[in-house]
C-alpha cells in the first residue's frame, strides 16, 4: 500500500512537470507569433511608404541641389533665331522666312563672333587654357595672327592699320583693350569694329598692366584659328606689308620675347628675395613689354598662377611686372622656344623711363628704311637676317599723315 502511494505521487509529479513544459512552450510559441506579426506590419508600412517618400515634392525640395549659374555664358551668336533685320515691320514687302542658325556649331565654338562676355579673369583664363587632345582639326583651319592693342583710349594710327589689314581678313584677328566705358567710334566695315574685349582699369608700372596683357591673350585664345599673338600699343605702326609680317610670324619656329640678364639696379636690382625658393636670382630676366608669341607659349602664360602671384606680391615700383614677368617665366621654363628678341623697334637712346617719340618732322623715307633694315643682323630660325623688326614705336598722332604718304612706296601697302 505504501509502495502504491509512492508510485501515484511520482506519476502526479511527472504529469505536473509535463504540463509546465507544455505551458512554457506554448508561451514561447505565442510570443513568436506576436513578434512576427508586429515585424510584418512594420515592414509592410515601410515598403508601402517608399513610393510616397520618393514621389513627395516636399522631400525633393528639401534636397540641397544647387542651380548652375549661367549668367557668364559667352554669347556665340547675337541672333540664333535667324530674324531678318531688313524687315521694316509692315511696309508692304513681305519679310523673308527666317533661316535657322545652329548656335552649337563647331564654327561658333572655335571662332566666337562676339567678344562680349561676363567671365571673370579666372574664368576666362581657365576657359582659354583648354587644349584639345586630338591634334587634327575637324574644319579647314587657316592659321591667323592676333593683333592685340593695349590702348589708353583712341587709336590715332587707326587709318594706317586699316590700310595695312585691308584684304587680309582671313588671316588676322583684332583685339582691343581700352579703359572701361570707352567706346571706339569706327565704321562697320573696319577690322576694329566691335573688337573691344571686356576690359578693366590699367595703371602704368603696376600688375594691372600685366593683367591686361594676359586678358588680351586669353580672349584671343578663344579663337582656335589664332596661331600667333602680337602685343601692340596705340603708338605702334607696321613697317612692312601684311604679307611679309604674316609669313615671318607664321613660319617662325620661335616666339619673340625680349629676355636678357641685366646686372644693374634696373635689372637684378629689382629682384626680391621674397620670391625664394620658387624664383631665384639667376632666373631673373628683363625685357621689352611688346612681345610676340605662338599659341603654345600664350597658353603657358595665361595658365600660370603660381609664379605670377609672386610678381603681383613682390614686384612693385621700382620693379615693373610688364618688364620682368614674361621674360623671367619663359627663361625658367620655355627658353628653348624663344628667340630672345622683340620684333617691335623702340628707341631708348634718350635715356629715362620712356622711349623716344617720333612726330611728323621725323618721318622720312631714310628713317623708315633704317628701321626696316637693321644695321646688325639678327637670327631668324637660326639663320642671320637683316629683317629683324616688323613694327615700331612710339609715334605721335602728327606722324600719321607722312606715314600714310610713305606706306605704299616704303612699307609696301
Amino acid at each position: 500500500m505504501a509502495r502504491g502511494g509512492k508510485e501515484e505521487g511520482e506519476k502526479h509529479i511527472g504529469l505536473l512537470k509535463l504540463a509546465q513544459t507544455l505551458s512554457f512552450l506554448l508561451v514561447i510559441f505565442m510570443a513568436g507569433i506576436i513578434i512576427g506579426l508586429a515585424a510584418s506590419s512594420h515592414i509592410d508600412r515601410y515598403f508601402n511608404s517608399l513610393p510616397r517618400m520618393f514621389s513627395s515634392t516636399t522631400n525633393l525640395q528639401s534636397i540641397p541641389f544647387s542651380t548652375p549659374d549661367y549668367s557668364n555664358c559667352t554669347i556665340i551668336h547675337r541672333d540664333c533665331t535667324g530674324n531678318d533685320e531688313n524687315d521694316d515691320g509692315g511696309g508692304g514687302v513681305k519679310a523673308e522666312k527666317p533661316k535657322d542658325r545652329d548656335c552649337w556649331s563647331i564654327d561658333g565654338f572655335v571662332r566666337p563672333e562676339n567678344l562680349s562676355h561676363g567671365m571673370s579673369d579666372d574664368e576666362l583664363f581657365w576657359r582659354a587654357s583648354m587644349v584639345p587632345v586630338k591634334e587634327e582639326y575637324p574644319y579647314d583651319r587657316v592659321p591667323k595672327v592676333a593683333f592685340m592693342f593695349l590702348t589708353r583710349g583712341p587709336l590715332p594710327m587707326l587709318p594706317l592699320w586699316e590700310k595695312f589689314f585691308k584684304g587680309n581678313d582671313k588671316y588676322l584677328s583684332v583685339y582691343v583693350h581700352t579703359p572701361p566705358g570707352y567706346d571706339m567710334n569706327v565704321s562697320r566695315d573696319s577690322p576694329f569694329y566691335d573688337r573691344q574685349i571686356p576690359s578693366q582699369r590699367v595703371e602704368w608700372g603696376s600688375p594691372l598692366l600685366t593683367d591686361a596683357e594676359k586678358r588680351l591673350l586669353a580672349n584671343a585664345l578663344l579663337d582656335f584659328s589664332n596661331e600667333r599673338f602680337v602685343l601692340l600699343s596705340e603708338s605702334c605702326v607696321p613697317v612692312y606689308n601684311f604679307s611679309t609680317v604674316y609669313t615671318y610670324l607664321i613660319n617662325s619656329a620661335y616666339s619673340f620675347v625680349d629676355s636678357y640678364d641685366e646686372p644693374t639696379r634696373y635689372g637684378r636690382g629689382r629682384y626680391s628675395r621674397k620670391m625664394l625658393p620658387d624664383i631665384k636670382l639667376h632666373h631673373w630676366r628683363k625685357g621689352s613689354q611688346w612681345f610676340e608669341v605662338n599659341r603654345k607659349i600664350a597658353i603657358y602664360i595665361i595658365s600660370d598662377s603660381k609664379y605670377y602671384s609672386l610678381f603681383k606680391q613682390f614686384c612693385r615700383p621700382a620693379c615693373y611686372p610688364d618688364e620682368h614677368y614674361i621674360p623671367t617665366f619663359l627663361n625658367m621654363f620655355h627658353g628653348s622656344m624663344n628667340a630672345n628678341r622683340s620684333v617691335t623697334w623702340v628707341d631708348w637712346s634718350i635715356g629715362g623711363p620712356h622711349p623716344a617719340t617720333y612726330a611728323a618732322a621725323n618721318i622720312t623715307e631714310g628713317f623708315l628704311q633704317s628701321i626696316r633694315k637693321n644695321e646688325t643682323d639678327c637670327l631668324y630660325n637660326e639663320e642671320p637676317t637683316s629683317l629683324c623688326f616688323l613694327f615700331a614705336r612710339k609715334f605721335s598722332p602728327s606722324a600719321l599723315a607722312p606715314l600714310m604718304n610713305l606706306s605704299s612706296t616704303v612699307m609696301g601697302f
